[in-house]
Formats: C-alpha cells, structure tokens, sequence
C-alpha cells in the first residue's frame, strides 16, 4: 500500500468510537453504524436523496443523533479494480460528507457487499419479499462497516482511501 501523505485535522480517522456505514445511491442511501468498541455493526436505516440542503440536514442530525466520530462509505469497484462513473459519484458523496459533516471519512471497496447483503436477506425468515428489497441498502451498509472493522483488526492498519486520494484502475477518474 502507498503511503498517503498525513490528512488535514478534520480527515484524521478516530482511532475509537461510533462509525457509520454508507452504502451510497443516487436515490437511496444505506445507513449502518457500530457501538462505540467498533465490535458490532447493525444496519440503521435506509435515507431517501431529497436534494443537498435537506440531505445536509439528515447527515448532521445524524451525527448528532447517533454520536458518529466517522464514516466508511463503499467505493464501488470493477473486478479488476478499475473504477467507473459510479465510483467517481461515491468520491464526490464522500467529499461533500467531509465538507456538509466534519468528520473524518474513508472510502472502502465495496465489492460484492450487494450480494452479500441479498444473501443475508435471503436466509432471513420472516421478511416479505417488499421489505427485504427495501433493506438491500441498509444491509449492505452493514456489510462494508463489518468489512472495514474486519481489515482494520486484520491489518492494525487504517483501511481504505481518504476522500482526497486519486482514483486507481484503468479509467482516470479527475
């Protein structure tokens, strides 16, 4: 891994804490957090995109409300790790997170977190198939913040990318 250079104060990732997962979307945002010793992670909620000013709103109360120290947002990352339009809209909502919230956020690839989320859905009982589809977000959510935990104790490194980091793959994406 290349070492990046030291973050500005507010990108200096809270080595404790609550996080929260972002499964980003352009229509829907899954939402996921952990308890404070970064041991559990459970899906939150699934927020509705209505515009910058009220997506602002909902980020903040967020922060506030469930005591959030960062994020970890899902890069969405092709196979052979190239990125694509869809990673370049989660570096910009990763950004825009940092600058409408200061807190500290790391980008995390995302890879196969949706079919994993389905998969977990699947064999969950009781759920129709309406509210399992709803959740799909929420889940995956979930799925990335457990993955960045997993890493972080895995590696005793910080996981993922800081927002300001280039794209990587095939395709430039500045």
């Amino acid at each position: 891994m290349v070492d990046e250079p030291a973050p500005p104060a507010s990108e200096a990732f809270p080595p404790t804490g609550r996080l929260a997962g972002i499964d980003y979307g352009t229509v829907r945002i899954g939402v996921s957090v952990c308890d404070p010793l970064r041991i559990l992670v459970s899906p939150l909620e699934i927020h509705q995109v209505a515009g910058e000013v009220r997506d602002s709103a909902y980020f903040q109360a967020l922060v506030k409300r469930e005591r959030i120290e960062g994020f970890v947002v899902g890069l969405p990352i092709h196979c052979d790790g190239g990125e694509s339009d869809k990673s370049r809209q989660a570096r910009e909502f990763a950004r825009w997170l940092l600058e409408v919230t200061s807190i500290p956020v790391r980008l995390f690839d995302e890879r196969f977190t949706t079919s994993a989320a389905q998969s977990r859905m699947r064999s969950a009982a009781g759920s129709g198939k309406r509210t399992r589809h709803r959740l799909v977000d929420a889940i995956a959510a979930q799925v990335i913040l457990e993955s960045f935990l997993e890493a972080a104790r895995y590696s005793g490194e910080l996981p993922g990318q800081s927002v300001q980091a280039a794209a990587s793959g095939d395709q430039p994406l500045e």
